[in-house]
């Protein structure tokens, strides 16, 4: 199943390929991309012939996984919110369904998201994700 969801892009400048396309369950979505170097580095890491990422459940406000390396950090104080891509100390890569603060590093945001349906797509426990850039 496809969620229309509109395609905008970070500045070409520092991120020379401009959409995160996420397979969750079954359901596409893309993402924003943050203008940083952390979010150049994951679009490196994820290259041409993307990745899949197992990602678990945890305190019942996101999905987190080990990417298998490390990513610079941009940590600064963030108030996350359904649908935030975030890189947690460098090697972790998280999709938050639900608020938190920390110091974290913003990768991206997933477009045009409908909270409530995300939730129920992520569903309980852990999940599969394929990450591809456009």
């Amino acid at each position: 199943m496809f969620l229309g969801v509109s395609i905008l892009a970070a500045p070409a400048a520092t991120l020379q390929l401009k959409m995160l396309n996420l397979t969750i369950n079954g359901y596409h979505f893309t993402a924003t991309l943050t203008n940083n170097s952390s979010a150049q580095a994951l679009v490196d890491w994820i290259g041409p012939d993307g990745k899949t990422l197992e990602l678990d459940d945890y305190a019942g406000m996101e999905k987190v996984g080990e990417l298998g390396t490390s990513l610079p950090c941009n940590d600064q104080q963030t108030t996350t919110q359904a649908g935030d891509l975030i890189l947690y100390q460098g090697d972790k890569f998280v999709i938050y369904y639900g608020p938190n603060s920390w110091n974290f590093t913003r990768l991206g945001q997933i477009d045009n998201l409908k909270v409530t349906d995300f939730k129920q797509i992520l569903g309980n426990g852990g999940i599969t994700v394929k990450l591809t850039i456009n």
